[in-house]
């Protein structure tokens, strides 16, 4: 009796023994933190590489265009004639009228400041695009840029017209020369940062960014601002579409059965509950329905004479 107490049955059908605590495998347990950054590796890093080895240089063609067109640009300016190229191509000011401004955006995005050194911002500007290719397409990625600069420059427009205050920007703010790569950088890496959940990319690219517009409100810092927000928006929104479309039951799959008629199929889909078959609940149901004098191939006959 005391080694049949001393049993527990373990779940399987025929087998008893003593209830043993396995122990964890050695080896296999990482603290949250560990698994967050090792995730985010895995996301930022790891995934796009793969990407670049499948799709080899093909997979970061418009970052590699990006900043081949920010320094013929950067170079142009510096000539007479490229100087003037680039005004009506992509220069934009507050003070322009509000079509000419959305003309000019896409050129705008390749337009660097002259004043400003152009090879610090390009390692920026090339991982950016670089990422956001591998990670989100080409169309996206151009879309995001696009839309993160417009939106800044609209929305510097907007604070200029409020003026002097805590939300506004002095008026002679309007001829500034307004250039675009830098708040589509800003932009896309606050995206990347959202539909990854890389907290710690969001930390050295947005979040200075943030903190270096806010110590220093000029034109520049408050169009960063508003294209890091839109872009956090967007990404949450995105977020949430991906979470929503992946509700529902998987589709149900079956064996697969060879029929007469065809190939092998899956068997249609029941949703409700299933039917018994004919033979559900035995023959002698079957048997009771029919009469005793219906000669039925294959059986006796019930009170029927020798």
């Amino acid at each position: 009796m005391g080694a049949v107490d001393g049993c527990r049955d373990t779940g399987e059908a025929g087998r008893t023994g003593p209830r043993v605590q396995q122990a964890p495998a050695a080896g296999r347990f990482t603290p949250y933190p560990g698994r967050m950054l090792r995730a985010e590796w895995q996301a930022v890093a790891v995934g796009p590489f793969r990407e670049l080895r499948r799709r080899g240089v093909s997979g970061i063609s418009l970052a590699l265009l990006a900043t081949v067109a920010v320094v013929v640009v950067h170079q142009l300016i510096r000539t007479p004639d490229g100087a003037v190229l680039v005004r009506l191509v992509a220069d934009v000011r507050a003070d322009l009228p509000l079509p000419l401004v959305l003309l000019r955006t896409p050129g705008s995005l390749v337009l660097a400041d002259p004043g400003l050194p152009v090879w610090a911002g390009l390692p920026k500007l090339f991982l950016a695009f670089a990422l956001a290719e591998l990670v989100l397409g080409r169309t996206r990625t151009l879309v995001i840029a696009c839309v993160t600069s417009l939106v800044g420059t609209l929305g510097a427009r907007a604070m200029i017209a409020l003026g002097h205050g805590p939300l506004g920007l002095p008026p002679e703010t309007a001829h500034v020369l307004d250039t675009g790569p830098s708040a589509a950088v800003a932009g896309l890496f606050a995206y990347l940062a959202v539909v990854r959940r890389a907290p710690v990319l969001a930390v050295p690219t947005s979040g200075l960014i943030v903190v270096q517009s806010l110590l220093k409100p000029n034109l520049a810092g408050r169009e960063h601002l508003i294209a890091v927000g839109l872009a956090l928006v967007l990404g949450l929104c995105a977020g949430r579409a991906t979470r929503v479309g992946d509700v529902g039951p998987a589709p149900r799959r079956g064996p697969r059965i060879r029929t007469e008629q065809g190939p092998a199929a899956y068997p249609p889909r029941h949703d409700g509950p299933e039917q018994p078959g004919p033979d559900a609940f035995g023959e002698d149901r079957d048997e009771e329905d029919r009469p005793d004098d219906v000669d039925v191939p294959g059986r006796v006959q019930r009170g029927a004479g020798p």
